[in-house]
């Protein structure tokens, strides 16, 4: 009969072993970074609001509204993203796997480089649009509400073709990356299962 007081823990060490110790708060994570993607527009209006955007000329107020649009739009697709990536982080890593961290970080590399990407995309490309359109050659532009330097690198024609490469580009790597950790774990979780079948 086997000492309950030395295997009362057996319960906590399967929860670690059978993965849902990696996956289940990722999960959290990745319902907490959804929600961070709704309030992000939210959080924009009320910066703007304090630094007076509605008090500035009204080419910049308008510049502002399309800019809130596109991160409005940006804010929905993250949010998205997110959601839907969660409800698949449970099938990173079966039952029975020796190696599952690995395929759980390396799930949120990917998914955050595709996060990280669409927003550059979208927004970058947004911003770089309103800016070269409407704003054109004034030297100091309002982003969000707070007055920047501009540079070239957040407007211009050059800036407006760039900003989607470069998002594409981090969706590329990210996933790259991810697809490496994710084909060396499964290596190794199909190794040690063969040299455990009989």
């Amino acid at each position: 009969m086997e000492n309950k007081f030395l295997t009362f823990i057996r319960p906590y060490l399967s929860f670690i072993d059978n993965g849902h110790f990696f996956r289940q708060p990722f999960s959290w994570l990745y319902t907490l970074l959804a929600i961070v993607n709704l309030l992000i527009p939210i959080y924009v209006f009320y910066q703007a609001s304090h630094n007076i955007i509605f008090d500035r000329p009204a080419k910049f107020v308008i510049v502002f509204l399309l800019r809130l649009v596109i991160v409005a739009f940006a804010g929905w697709v993250g949010f998205q993203l997110w959601w839907d990536r969660k409800s698949k982080i449970d099938m990173s890593s079966t039952a029975g796997d020796e190696f599952i961290a690995t395929p759980v970080l390396s799930h949120f590399i990917q998914t955050l480089g595709e996060w990280i990407g669409t927003w550059i995309g979208l927004v970058g490309f947004g911003f770089a649009l309103l800016t070269t359109i409407i704003l054109r050659d004034d030297y100091f532009v309002v982003s969000l509400g707070i007055p920047y330097l501009n540079t070239g690198w957040n407007s211009g024609w050059m800036a407006i073709l760039t900003m989607p490469i470069v998002g594409f580009l981090i969706i590329v790597f990210s996933r790259f990356l991810a697809e490496q950790f994710k084909a060396l774990s499964a290596i190794a979780n199909n190794t040690k299962k063969q040299q455990t079948s009989p």
